[in-house]
């Protein structure tokens, strides 16, 4: 699997992500807020503070939640086919 070479925090709980194979683009996590592990990104300044794992190459935030970067590929990839299919 590929690795997450860059994440950038975007307004609307939105994150830029960047494979290493090159595929990129933004998934949006706004509904995922306030549930379970995720009520700590109510406060939008915690969403901010996205990061990559240097061991585990998963997206990160203080606290130990992450999410695995096999989901946020293929939530990509799936944009990524139907832009190209349009």
């Amino acid at each position: 699997m590929f690795q997450i070479v860059k994440v950038e925090p975007k307004g609307s709980y939105r994150l830029a992500i960047r494979f290493s194979d090159g595929l990129e683009g933004e998934v949006d996590l706004s509904d995922l807020v306030g549930k379970g592990v995720f009520a700590a990104w109510k406060d939008a300044k915690c969403f901010a503070k996205v990061s990559i794992d240097p061991e585990t190459h998963t997206v990160c935030w203080p606290g130990g939640l992450d999410l695995a970067p096999d989901a946020l590929y293929e939530d990509l990839q799936k944009k990524s086919d139907k832009h190209r299919a349009a």
